[in-house]
């Protein structure tokens, strides 16, 4: 049996690997620059290169590869042989610093939203020296960051290092002016990563599924998650193998794959991390999904990331649980055993709030996708409207301090179970509120909107910058106070900050129409779809706060608006051409076929002097809500040929166009299918894949 502790790590060259395989004084130089930020000195990289090609080869591995994070959300890899020609019939092993700090992929054929053309064709990938290389399937992986030829940032992972340099500046110069002596801070993210398993073979005969990661047809299961069975439950003998084999993947690349259970829907688990810095939880995040999808082919399944895969069950999100700490290893979202007095902690708290109510647009910005829209808003995902619940106690600790009045702990912080033998155990402060989409639980912020399938960067840049932009003005604010006068200076914009932000706090049922009503009277946004959210990206105030910070240019945010907003009428567009493709070639001559039978039926029964008002019937409520579904399917297939001058006009005629439509379609096309015999519809059903799956 293995033993982890013996193996973790293996595959990843980490510190020790680096302590073995460097020189001590390169090696002292390369932890500078992994824990300090240093700059990597040139001279070191042929040095640097060189061992991490002989590690790497001593790991079975022959080839090298920039591994990067375009705009497509996914990520990009181009492999290259260590080889080097010698003469006629010889190669040695050799690997420079010079392919190791960079590489040229062709940026014309990635995203970049007008950045480059395609006669613009040279892109860069920039090594990132603080993220650890690994091996994975006999090549050695670098992570890199990917720019143009004029620097701009054409990935996700470029602006999410800027994000953390402008938290952390921003961070150390509020709490230094509060006479804490700081250094840096470490932002950490622990993502939840939740997701579907099917079989194989009945995934093959979906094309939507192949196709566009959902379901686009499919009637109610006879069962689905009403009896909460599955949540927590027993996990099946074939998938305890698979999550078995992924932790062991996961492990030798060094993920700290933690927890792993049944979630809410069938047939639907959850996997989680321990927290980590976010640079790496988000190159680890990006791993696991690719594992979780790899590893699922050896056991004869498939992975289904997408955010709404079944309709009427749970869709898959992804839980960015996020924090920081100081260099001295203290969570600045600690409460502590009295919030009230914690003044450090309570400038940190109302800081979010006053950024996430500022900046409500931006974190809908930061999830919006076509799949998530599907997700939103019901089934345990939180709602379009962002809000914050804080929890009982540290709502009304400010609430005290809003009306200045001393806040008086009432809260029973032991939970007694009722039972003589067990001792009374301690209670959270904080319950747990599943309709909110940005919760406090504990000691740290839980953004609960991000789907499964996204690429946690973009909410952490944005997270990142929000905050520094609040704290940086904070900073502003109390830097002409003396030593004196500061603390009541910080109590009056506590205080002040609560009263002007404190309609984006609310800790009640966000699925309630009640909800909806009062957020739209206390100015909250409710942005539907991606299509009217993404143009957010580049309201003029967003534009500024990023430039200001560094985070991104102008130029780069709206590069980024026209790409995620073709991508957004892409994904609608390529759904509709699979249903198109599926009702005409798969289900409509099995339905005909299917008539076909009841029409004989009806004929015999006629010709024998029977009557048949149940066949008849039946023939009636399949041949009625078809006749509607041609009319629909041929109005589908003249809207996907339309033509548009734009990427927002783009979107919106796929919210506003196709999407209506194709609901109205399948609305139909299932209730044909409760009409067809099961031997006679073309394609598994929601019974088989949810329950006849994994077993």
């Amino acid at each position: 049996m293995k033993i982890v502790d013996e193996y973790f790590g293996c595959d990843v060259f980490s510190t020790s690997a680096m302590q073995k395989y460097l020189p001590h004084a390169v090696y002292k130089q390369m932890i500078g620059v992994i824990e300090k930020g240093q700059e990597l000195p040139r001279e070191i990289a042929d040095i640097v290169a060189n061992a991490m090609k002989d590690w790497a080869m001593d790991k079975g591995a022959t080839h090298y590869t920039h591994w990067f994070q375009p705009m497509t959300g996914i990520t990009a890899e181009k492999h290259d042989a260590f080889i080097t020609p010698t003469g006629p019939n010889s190669v040695i092993s050799d690997f420079r610093g010079k392919e190791l700090i960079k590489g040229e992929p062709d940026a014309s054929s990635f995203p970049s939203g007008g950045l480059r053309a395609t006669f613009e064709a040279r892109g860069y990938t920039a090594w990132d020296p603080t993220s650890f290389a690994f091996v994975k399937d006999k090549t050695l992986y670098i992570p890199t960051l990917f720019c143009s030829y004029d620097g701009s940032a054409l990935d996700k992972k470029t602006p999410l290092l800027r994000s953390i340099d402008a938290l952390n500046k921003a961070a150390v110069r509020l709490y230094n002016i509060m006479g804490h002596n700081i250094k840096n801070i470490t932002v950490t993210v622990g993502p939840e990563q939740e997701y579907f398993l099917i079989d194989k073979e009945m995934y093959k005969k979906r094309l939507d599924l192949m196709v566009t990661g959902r379901t686009l047809f499919g009637t109610d299961p006879v069962k689905g998650q009403e009896l909460d069975d599955h949540y927590f439950g027993n996990i099946e003998e074939r998938v305890k193998a698979y999550m078995e084999e992924v932790d062991e993947e996961l492990w030798k690349l060094g993920v700290y794959a933690k927890t792993e259970h049944k979630e809410v829907a069938p047939c639907q688990f959850e996997i989680a991390p321990v927290y980590s810095p976010v640079k790496l939880a988000n190159d680890q995040n990006q791993i696991t999904m690719e594992i979780l999808q790899k590893v699922a082919n050896h056991h004869g399944l498939v992975c289904l990331l997408h955010e709404k895969p079944f309709a009427g069950v749970n869709g898959s999100g992804k839980h960015n649980n996020w924090s920081f700490s100081t260099d001295k290893g203290e969570n600045m979202l600690e409460p502590g055993d009295s919030p009230k007095d914690n003044i450090r902690f309570l400038i940190t708290l109302v800081a979010i709030i006053k950024a996430v109510d500022e900046y409500q647009d931006l974190l809908r910005v930061s999830v919006a996708t076509a799949g998530n829209d599907h997700r939103l808003g019901g089934h345990e995902a939180p709602p379009a409207i962002i809000s914050i619940y804080l929890g009982e106690e540290l709502t009304a600790i400010l609430e005290a301090i809003e009306k200045g009045d001393e806040y008086i702990d009432t809260i029973n912080k032991k939970l007694e179970l009722g039972v003589s033998a067990l001792p009374p155990i301690s209670r959270d402060s904080t319950d747990r509120n599943r309709t909110s989409p940005f919760a406090f639980t504990g000691n740290k912020f839980e953004f609960r909107m991000l789907g499964s399938a996204i690429n946690i960067s973009c909410p952490n840049t944005i997270l990142n910058t929000i905050v520094a932009e609040e704290m940086t003005q904070f900073a502003d604010e109390l830097e002409c106070y003396s030593e004196e006068e500061l603390n009541d200076a910080i109590i009056r914009l506590i205080r002040k900050t609560i009263k002007e932000h404190k309609r984006i706090i609310f800790s009640g049922n966000g699925y309630s129409p009640e909800w909806r009503k009062e957020a739209l009277s206390r100015g909250l946004l409710e942005l539907k779809n991606t299509a009217e959210t993404l143009p957010h990206y580049t309201d003029p105030k967003n534009l500024a706060l990023f430039e200001k910070h560094n985070v991104y240019t102008p130029n780069e945010l709206h590069a980024r608006e026209n790409i995620l907003l073709t991508n957004y009428y892409q994904v609608i567009e390529i759904e509709a051409k699979t249903m198109s493709y599926m009702l005409r070639k798969q289900i409509l001559p099995a339905v005909f076929e299917y008539e076909s039978k009841l029409a004989t039926i009806i004929q015999t029964k006629k010709s024998s002097g029977i009557t048949s008002p149940m066949e008849e019937k039946l023939l009636f409520n399949i041949n009625t809500p078809l006749e509607i579904v041609n009319k629909h399917l041929e109005k589908l297939e003249e809207l996907i040929q339309k033509s548009h001058s734009g990427a927002r006009e783009a979107a919106n005629f796929a919210a506003n166009e196709l999407l209506p439509l194709m609901d109205a379609i399948r609305a139909l096309t299932d209730t044909i299918e409760n009409n067809v015999s099961k031997n006679d519809w073309p394609i598994p059903d929601y019974n088989d894949m949810l329950f006849g799956s994994i077993l």
